[in-house]
C-alpha cells in the first residue's frame, strides 16, 4: 500500500524549496560598479556615494547610513550605492553601538558634484566589563578624496542608487 504525504509535509517540502531558492539568490554574484550603468546626476542635484569595502575581518552587520540624520541606505560589506540629494552641506553618519572619535564627515556639495563615504568597522573596539570584555559594532563615515573612492568603489557590488 502507498502512502500519500500528508499536507504538513508537502508544505514543508515546498517551504524548503522556496528557503533553499531564496538562500541561492541571495549568494548570486552581484554586477560590480565598474559594469553597472550608472545615470548622471540629475541637473540641479548632487550625489553621495557610501561605500564598504571587503575586509576580511569587518563586522558583517548591515549598519544604517543617514545624511544630516535621514537614513539614506544601509551599507553592505563589499557594495556601494549612491543617493542624489539636493545640493547643500551634509552631516553623514553610521548607525553604532561603539562611540569613537572621528565617526562622522561633514560635506558641502555644490550641484553636479559627488563625495564618496566609505564606512569602516572597527572589530577590535571592545568594552570591558567587570569579569568579561564585550565586542560592540562601532562603525565611521569617512569622507574619501573622489580620486582614490573610484578605484575602490569601481570592483565593489552594485547595491542600487537613486
Amino acid at each position: 500500500m502507498r502512502r500519500h504525504a500528508t499536507p504538513i509535509l508537502r508544505l514543508s517540502s515546498e517551504a524548503a524549496a522556496a528557503i533553499l531558492l531564496l538562500a541561492m539568490t541571495a549568494c548570486a554574484q552581484r554586477a560590480p560598479i565598474a559594469a553597472a550603468t550608472i545615470p548622471p546626476i540629475p541637473p540641479g542635484e548632487a550625489r553621495i556615494w557610501v561605500y564598504r569595502t571587503y575586509e576580511p575581518y569587518a563586522d558583517h552587520g548591515l549598519p544604517a547610513v543617514y545624511a544630516n540624520g535621514a537614513t539614506i541606505g544601509w551599507a553592505q560589506l563589499g557594495g556601494a550605492f549612491y543617493r542624489d540629494l539636493a545640493p547643500g552641506h551634509y552631516h553623514m553618519t553610521v548607525w553604532s553601538i561603539g562611540v569613537d572619535f572621528n565617526q562622522s564627515s561633514d560635506l558641502d556639495l555644490a550641484a553636479g558634484q559627488q563625495a564618496y563615504i566609505r564606512i569602516v568597522s572597527a572589530p577590535e573596539w571592545e568594552e570591558v566589563g567587570l569579569r568579561r570584555s564585550n565586542y560592540r559594532p562601532t562603525y565611521y563615515a569617512w569622507l574619501i578624496p573622489p580620486q582614490v573612492a573610484a578605484a575602490e568603489v569601481a570592483p565593489l557590488a552594485f547595491e542600487g542608487g537613486g
